[in-house]
């Protein structure tokens, strides 16, 4: 087959370069979207159907050991949902924390070819690297997990800045990360120790390191400032799931100044009412001081009913979840960077806290001004799997649909919702954004969430459907880097994609300092800890952005 590709008369929705819905066609070379092939080009006559940039997942959790404890726990799971091998596939178990092949295949069947995941401790880096790379079609990269680092924080409580920003710089290097990932700051630990204890305050200093989230989240901050990180620090802020919790993240928000910021699963994070009663909607507080400051992005983190797993970095979390659901758990430390606690759960339509978290998603995406900063995500598999997506995108797409739903669901907590008021629908081109060109420049990937010249040829043609769910969950062709791997809704071959990481420079005699921490705490030895590159297999470093 030949390298070149032009896909015509389909209606291309391109927000990235201010196209909605115009019939043109697009041209494919060597992977990449060029402006022109030659005429023994292959050709898909995409008359009648919509073409948009492939899928941009900014937050889930698909790999490391915290996603195989999920899967080791909950093997009913699997049994109930396996996915055949075909000609052009393997085999694979599904369920809400599907196996490393049918992660990638049900990506794919959905018109996703990049998804990052939220948290990873650089401890567990090479397990993950192997796993992503067990993923099949999509690109794939995760996030590190360094604000509950016992040597950073302790950088931080003595105001060593500059050897601060020099261990982040190691540390991302070290394991080939994508971004810093802060997680409950400053929780983690005093929860590990004798006192079972937690930050409530983001000015609440920890009585382990005696400093506060605050400074924590500032440190970090300033430091992926002057890294020039493509992506800022992706905060899971403290207090999540409680009620009056939307204070703690809006002071989180204010810490930033003009700086950027991203808060991960910010429904989780909107909630009004007083602690330890139900929780009322903040959903309109959180996005207005979004909508008012364009430094700030954010993932929703949308909780769809059914099956789900609380799968966190937040340990103090999961463990509470535990003790309102009796179900069985995993809680694990990571050492010197990060606690671990897994769960499964059930979100169900009766049940008030599950409604008003339904309504509160809902609420800040149709609440939203700028659909570039408040993009698309239910924290799979935290809120719901990633196979829930359609399904959100009819919520968001269709008034009629969204109203016969909410009237399914508890009306208690609908009473305490704007949701019934709120009468947008999102159209082809709003969805263009929150899932594909919203999230990759969020991210900082140039050549992601578009079709214009020089992008990858990642590429999602759908039939043009009424019902949005069915139209989203089976795209007639997904071209992943200039190859057809799903035509006309078959897998036609089994690619796999590419690991995207950064190399921020540093100083490397900042290894003089943390090589004896190595030495007295860690139980793997400093010259064993660092990520080889033949680990990364194909991939791709992302550029630092100029100050």
């Amino acid at each position: 087959m030949s390298n070149e590709l032009r896909i015509k008369n389909g209606k291309v929705y391109d927000p990235a370069n201010n196209i909605d819905g115009e019939v043109r066609d697009i041209c494919v070379k060597d992977g990449r979207i060029v402006d022109s092939v030659s005429d023994s080009a292959t050709v898909i006559n995409a008359h009648g159907n919509v073409i948009m940039a492939g899928g941009v997942d900014i937050h889930c959790h698909i790999a490391g050991p915290k996603v195989n404890l999920a899967r080791k726990l909950q093997p009913e799971d699997h049994r109930l949902d396996p996915h055949p091998a075909t000609e052009h596939t393997r085999s694979g178990t599904g369920g809400v924390v599907p196996s490393t092949f049918a992660t990638g295949y049900r990506y794919a069947t959905l018109g996703y070819t990049t998804a990052f995941d939220a948290a990873v401790p650089p401890l567990a880096a090479r397990h993950v690297l192997e796993e992503l790379h067990d993923t099949p079609v999509i690109d794939t990269g995760y996030y590190a997990v360094l604000g509950n680092n016992i040597f950073l924080q302790q950088l931080i409580k003595d105001g060593r800045k500059e050897e601060l920003t020099q261990a982040i710089a190691w540390w991302l290097n070290a394991s080939k990360a994508y971004t810093t990932k802060i997680v409950n700051p400053g929780g983690d630990e005093p929860w590990k120790g004798k006192k079972n204890s937690n930050v409530r305050d983001i000015d609440e200093k920890s009585d382990v390191f005696e400093i506060s989230p605050r400074d924590i989240i500032d440190a970090f901050i300033d430091v992926a400032n002057d890294l020039g990180l493509p992506h800022p620090p992706h905060v899971h802020c403290n207090n999540l799931g409680h009620s009056g919790n939307f204070q703690t993240t809006i002071e989180t928000m204010k810490t930033a100044g003009d700086r950027r910021l991203h808060i991960a699963h910010i429904q989780f994070h909107s909630y009004a009412g007083k602690l330890g009663e139900n929780p009322l909607s903040a959903g309109r507080e959180i996005v207005e001081y979004v909508n008012d400051h364009p430094n700030i992005s954010c993932d929703v983190g949308q909780v769809m009913f059914g099956k789900s797993t609380i799968m966190t970095a937040d340990a103090p979390s999961a463990h509470l979840t535990q003790l309102y659901t009796h179900t069985k758990w995993i809680n694990a430390d990571t050492e010197n960077e990060s606690g671990c606690g897994i769960a499964p759960y059930s979100y169900q339509e009766h049940v008030y806290t599950n409604a008003l978290q339904w309504a509160i998603g809902l609420e800040i995406f149709l609440l939203s001004k700028d659909p570039w900063r408040i993009v698309f995500s239910t924290d799979s598999p935290n809120g719901a799997s990633f196979m829930s997506y359609p399904k959100l995108i009819k919520l968001l797409m269709d008034k009629s649909f969204r109203d016969e739903e909410i009237s399914r669901v508890n009306q208690k907590a609908m009473n305490k919702s704007i949701l019934r008021e709120l009468k947008r629908e999102y159209t082809l081109n709003e969805i263009a954004i929150i899932t594909r060109a919203g999230p990759a420049k969020c991210l900082g990937l140039k050549n992601k969430g578009h079709l214009g010249v020089g992008a990858d040829a990642d590429i999602t043609i759908y039939d043009n459907q009424e019902d949005k769910e069915l139209m989203f969950n089976a795209p007639r062709y997904v071209i992943k880097s200039g190859h057809v791997v799903i035509a006309d809704f078959e897998f036609t071959t089994d690619y796999y994609g590419k690991t995207i990481h950064i190399q921020p420079e540093f100083d490397q005699s900042i290894e003089n300092s943390i090589r004896p921490f190595f030495d007295d705490y860690y139980s793997i030895r400093f010259d064993n800890y660092a990520v080889n590159d033949h680990y990364l297999h194909d991939h791709e470093f992302i550029p630092m952005r100029k100050s």
